[in-house]
């Protein structure tokens, strides 16, 4: 039972409107997986853009590749989080208004969809990745090459998924602000 604000300002129990349906609104995760990809996209291009700018291989000018590289992880994590709150928070604007649903049911529905919309734009990323890593897989390699390879996937392993599992927190919390301002009028 909820309750509302009667003619007196008394409060009244009104039953609840909840329907048995699914509350999950498919339309709005999928446009706020799709915004979060194509910030993604966007925001890639521009850094790869910026790196390439920076990089100067025969001029020996620019940074080490270890210092490179870690500024491409660093853009790499931080393009993630800013595609997670906008797909987030456009899941959570873009959802149908709910009425007569308590508010913290509200809340969760919000950030519910805020964490499918991130996990469906992660899947399609990673799909992507996938295939244009399997198309990359290079032949014979040395053991020491192995064995650097394999210290760099560990750390990229990690670091990834620190990066996702706060992402995930990003788009959840995103979407729950943008229910907010959805029903704040």
């Amino acid at each position: 039972m909820t309750t509302s604000t009667g003619a007196k300002g008394e409060r009244v129990a009104e039953a609840s409107v909840e329907s048995s349906a699914s509350a999950v609104e498919w339309p709005a995760i999928a446009a706020g997986a799709l915004a979060a990809v194509g910030v993604s996209i966007i925001i890639s291009t521009l850094a790869s853009g910026a790196g390439l700018a920076w990089v100067r291989p025969w001029s020996f000018a620019g940074g080490s590749p270890a210092t490179f590289g870690v500024a491409a992880a660093i853009g790499l994590i931080v393009t993630q989080w800013i595609a997670s709150a906008l797909g987030g928070y456009l899941t959570g604007r873009l959802r149908i208004k709910w009425v007569g649903i308590r508010t913290e049911e509200i809340f969760f529905r919000d950030t519910a969809h805020g964490f499918l919309a991130w996990a469906l734009a992660t899947l399609f990323v990673a799909a992507v990745l996938s295939l244009v890593a399997a198309g990359t897989v290079a032949g014979t390699v040395t053991p020491e090459a192995a064995e650097q390879a394999r210290k760099a996937a560990a750390s990229y392993s990690f670091f990834t998924s620190l990066s996702f599992l706060i992402g995930a927190f990003i788009a959840c919390v995103a979407a729950a602000l943008g229910g907010y301002h959805r029903d704040e009028v």
